[in-house]
C-alpha cells in the first residue's frame, strides 16, 4: 500500500513550511515539532518525514533535542535528513530510533561517504533527490548543479540503498500539483522504490500519482496541503486505497 507520509519540517526548534525552500518565507504551524508529530499520528499517519532545516543549509544537525524528542515519544516510524554529513552522525540518529536516514547534500558532494553509509546500514540509507528545473539543487537547496537526478541517481543503484525521495523544488509549498513527468522518469528509470514529494495539493493529485505504485512508487510526502486543510489526511489515505 502506498504510504501517505506527513511532512514535519524543523526550523529554529518550530514545525514550519517554506515556499520553495526559501527559508525567509516560513509559516509557523507548531510552535513544537512534537505536538505536530502526535496530532498526525493521532489523525492515522504510519510514518513522519521529518527535516532539519537548519542543517540542511548549514551542513550538520542544528535540531537534534527536538528531533530527538519527537522519535522518543512518537510510536511510528521516522524518516529525518538536513545536514547529516558524517557518520556519527548518522550513528547518532540510528541509535536514537530514526527508522531512515536521507542523504542529499553528501549524495552529490561525498559519493564515498554516501556509499560506505549505504554498506554499513543496508537498505536505511535513502538518498534525498531535490531537482529545480530539471538538475539537482543541494546545500539546503540553495546551489543548483548540472546534474539530471536520473544520472546522480543511478551512480547508487549497484550499492544496497534504500530508495529514493524525489522532490520538485518549483513544486514545494506551492500546492500547483506534482510533477508528473519528474517523478515518473524517476520510478521507471531508477529501478528503486521511490517516495515523491512536492506540490500535492488535493485528492485527485494522489490519484494521479496512485498508479506508479506498480513501477516502484512506495510513498508520497505531503506538506503544506496537509497543514492548511487544503487535503486531509483520511481523503489523501482514502485516495491511495480506489
Amino acid at each position: 500500500m502506498l504510504e501517505i507520509i506527513p511532512a514535519v519540517d524543523v526550523k529554529q526548534g518550530r514545525c514550519v513550511r517554506l515556499v520553495q525552500g526559501n527559508m525567509s518565507s516560513e509559516t509557523v504551524y507548531f510552535e513544537d515539532p512534537l505536538a505536530a508529530a502526535r496530532f498526525w499520528t493521532d489523525q492515522g499517519a504510519a510514518r513522519l518525514h521529518i527535516v532539519d532545516l537548519d542543517g540542511a543549509v548549514s551542513g550538520s544537525p542544528k535540531n537534534r533535542k527536538v528531533i530527538e524528542r519527537v522519535v522518543k515519544e512518537i510510536p511510528i516510524p521516522v524518516q529525518l535528513g538536513g545536514g547529516l554529513r558524517t557518520s556519527e552522525d548518522i550513528q547518532h540518529y540510528f541509535d536514537a530510533g530514526v527508522d531512515r536516514i536521507i542523504l542529499g547534500t553528501s549524495v552529490y558532494r561525498q559519493p564515498e561517504f554516501v556509499k560506505d553509509a549505504m554498506r554499513q546500514h543496508p537498505q536505511r540509507i535513502f538518498l534525498g533527490i531535490d531537482a529545480k528545473e530539471g538538475v539537482v539543487a543541494v546545500e539546503g537547496w540553495t546551489h543548483v548543479t548540472q546534474i539530471r537526478p536520473i544520472d546522480l541517481i543511478q551512480t547508487y543503484a549497484s550499492l544496497p540503498v534504500g530508495g529514493v525521495i524525489y522532490t520538485d523544488i518549483s513544486r514545494d509549498g506551492m500546492l500547483t500539483g506534482p510533477n508528473l513527468a519528474g517523478i515518473r522518469e524517476v520510478v521507471t528509470l531508477s529501478f528503486l522504490p521511490v517516495i515523491a514529494s512536492g506540490g500535492i495539493s488535493k485528492r485527485e493529485d494522489v490519484l494521479v500519482l496512485s498508479p506508479l505504485q506498480t513501477e516502484g512508487l512506495i510513498g508520497i510526502i505531503i506538506g503544506k496541503a496537509l497543514y492548511t486543510g487544503a487535503l486531509t489526511l483520511r481523503e489523501a489515505k482514502d485516495a491511495v486505497r480506489i
